[in-house]
């Protein structure tokens, strides 16, 4: 699966799971880390859980494992990093706060995504 498309995906199970705010950000003109940032806020660590765990089931589903998995006993910032996408799923306070957007202002948001 293409990263674009895969962040797509990713996209349609946070909605699944009634995560807010969500944005994907194409970095790969910006940065070595990978094509795509996918962003989202949850309302509670419940819920940002949750969403992190509803994204591995669904990509799993697809034979796609994260290389990495960062934040998840806390669930304030849980980072899934599947290589090309980046999935980051915020509590809405430390989203503010961190405000990776404005960090990242360079990469460009796709009106496809929109």
């Amino acid at each position: 699966m293409e990263p674009k498309e895969f962040a797509e995906k990713v996209k349609e199970w946070i909605d699944a799971k009634n995560g807010t705010d969500v944005e994907i950000i194409d970095i790969a003109e910006v940065s070595t880390l990978g094509d795509y940032f996918v962003i989202a806020s949850g309302n509670s660590e419940r819920q940002v859980k949750a969403i992190a765990d509803n994204v591995e089931y669904e990509a799993e589903k697809l034979g796609i494992v994260p290389k990495s998995v960062e934040g998840a006993r806390e669930a304030r910032w849980i980072l899934l990093d599947y290589y090309d996408v980046i999935v980051h799923i915020f509590h809405a306070e430390e989203r503010q706060f961190y405000n990776l957007e404005r960090l990242w202002k360079d990469g460009t948001r796709p009106s496809t995504f929109e």
